[in-house]
């Protein structure tokens, strides 16, 4: 992990000009620009509320909001960790002839989503007040468990990223696992409220972006203290795996040109 720290401060610059560079190219072709950031989960919360609330009559207190966080958050997930499996087959070109610290490439990808997830988390700051949702102090327990997933998904992206290199169909199976995932993190309903027991708290106590999703709600909108037990396990889940992660890519990334 030393090795890291050094090339974390080392390449720092890099980091940030091509997450800039990287987010510049990604909507220059776009009349709505950085406005698709907001759009996409925006889009998707007005399908699920419709189908909560008109089509099966259900839903909870703050639904669109509840749904817009919930989305928001598995986004930046699931995106981090696909375009990881992918990560050295589309850099190919480029650690073929310059040296880049393979996990590098994946802080530049979890700060392009991280930007994009900030953008759209504005929107949730302006749904607050209009939909009147009582604001506490409980909203700076957010900033723990945002942390906490930073680094469970830089975890996740970093042996993704190895794996995805010796195993070419790793990007389809992963698009399957997570849409499972998806429907067992309570995106469009409440776990606690939907799921008896004990099979919601199992739920919520081994799925961590379930936990984390959970947490956001209950500080956001329902003015609930996050349990600092399961965050902290999973913040220590997250650095095991981003301990093993970053000491995989190091020992094998010499060799990921000569596989792929």
């Amino acid at each position: 992990m030393k090795k890291f720290w050094k090339d974390l401060k080392r390449y720092k610059s890099y980091i940030i000009y091509a997450t800039k560079a990287n987010l510049k190219s990604e909507v220059a072709g776009s009349y709505l620009n950085w406005l698709w950031w907001i759009l996409d989960p925006l889009l998707f919360m007005l399908v699920y509320s419709f189908v909560a609330l008109i089509v099966f009559g259900k839903g909870e207190p703050f639904f669109p909001i509840f749904v817009f966080i919930g989305l928001n958050a598995w986004n930046f997930f699931s995106k981090s960790v696909n375009k990881s499996v992918k990560m050295i087959r589309s850099y190919k070109g480029t650690i073929s002839k310059v040296y880049i610290p393979k996990y590098v490439l994946i802080l530049i990808v979890i700060m392009e989503n991280l930007f994009k997830m900030a953008v759209a988390f504005l929107l949730v700051l302006i749904m607050l007040p209009i939909y009147r949702v009582p604001i506490s102090w409980h909203v700076v327990n957010v900033i723990p468990i945002f942390f906490t997933m930073v680094v469970f998904t830089f975890g996740c992206c970093s042996l993704m990223l190895h794996a995805g290199v010796y195993v070419a169909d790793l990007a389809n199976i992963v698009t399957v696992v997570l849409r499972l995932i998806f429907y067992m993190s309570g995106i469009f309903y409440s776990i606690t409220r939907r799921v008896g027991e004990p099979y919601g708290s199992y739920l919520l106590n081994v799925n961590p972006m379930a936990f984390i999703i959970n947490g956001l709600r209950d500080s956001l909108l329902y003015n609930q203290t996050v349990n600092y037990g399961v965050l902290l396990f999973f913040f220590a889940i997250g650095c095991i795996l981003s301990m093993i992660g970053v000491w995989i890519i190091d020992k094998h990334e010499n060799s990921y040109v000569k596989v792929i």
